[in-house]
């Protein structure tokens, strides 16, 4: 990558290091996505988990929208 800047890079990438977002997995309405935990219960989509095209042309499923989940807790029972 080529970037031509008067700003240092020391000041460019400051704080690049320490960037370490929290990704979660989940499904939401059939759909594979990675999300942002934000506040609460709102998360950032940040990418979805999909073959299938069409998936990426649902305006509510795109990256960067705000949507609303409900963590589930699943308990394993093994005795």
């Amino acid at each position: 990558m080529i970037h031509y800047s008067v700003i240092p890079m020391e000041v460019i990438f400051e704080g690049f290091d320490a960037f370490s977002p929290q990704y979660l997995d989940i499904e939401v309405d059939g759909f594979m996505m990675q999300i942002e935990p934000l506040s609460g219960y709102q998360a950032r989509i940040v990418r979805l988990y999909s073959c299938n095209p069409q998936d990426y042309l649902n305006e509510h499923y795109t990256p960067g929208s705000i949507i609303s989940y409900q963590p589930q807790l699943t308990v394993n029972s093994a005795r």
